[in-house]
């Protein structure tokens, strides 16, 4: 089922929300490239989640370099040929800057963010997952990643009330908010029809989605 209008979908939220997953069946179900951001390959994130004081700073860069170098890939293809879904967007990466580096790092950090950011072409549409700390913090455990054992609840709170912040303003790109606790798009076609359904369906700016609708 094509979505014409939307040649570039990003799927965001907090740790633990779903995202990657959701991004894999979207791209699965609309036939799009797949782009996805590669935490394992940042050898800092281990040692961040164990002292996040000392590492923030490389942690941040690396990614930021890292999904920059993939956004420009992106940028240099020709997007109308053909549809990408994505999961991450490069415009919330200072949400972690601003909870985990020093007043002197997000500094730096901002400085770099704001030379390299105009080389990020603009989504079309956010899908932004939302999901309660507990949920979140029980969907982490389950999947054990080696880099993100030592996260902690305290952290994943506090990361979910940022992004609910962050997106609460977000006029970025049209953005779709998805009540995602009650919802499986992995293993439920039905949730998934629902959300493409409510995708075609949208008509303004910033729409919602919940299971109870």
């Amino acid at each position: 089922m094509p979505l014409s209008k939307y040649h570039y979908i990003v799927v965001e939220g907090p740790i633990g929300v779903g995202k990657t997953s959701l991004a894999r069946r979207l791209s699965e179900r609309l036939g799009a490239s797949l782009l996805l951001e590669r935490p394992e390959q940042n050898p800092f994130l281990t040692r961040f989640y164990q002292d996040m004081p000392r590492y923030a700073l490389p942690t941040q860069l690396f990614f930021l370099f890292q999904r920059i170098g993939q956004l420009r890939e992106l940028a240099q293809l020709d997007m109308f040929k053909g549809s990408t879904v994505s999961d991450f967007l490069l415009e919330k990466d200072p949400l972690f800057a601003r909870l985990t580096l020093s007043s002197e790092e997000l500094h730096l950090y901002q400085n770099i963010f704001d030379t390299l950011k105009p080389q990020a072409p603009r989504p079309d549409l956010v899908i932004y997952l939302q999901a309660q700390p507990d949920t979140l913090i029980e969907r982490v455990r389950k999947r054990a990643t080696d880099y993100e054992r030592p996260v902690s609840e305290e952290y994943l709170a506090l990361l979910a009330d940022s992004y609910s912040r962050y997106f609460y303003h977000y006029d970025g790109s049209p953005i779709l908010i998805v009540n995602s606790e009650r919802l499986n798009f992995v293993r439920n076609d039905k949730d998934l029809d629902l959300l493409i359904e409510r995708i075609h369906a949208m008509r303004g700016g910033r729409e919602f989605l919940n299971l109870g609708e």
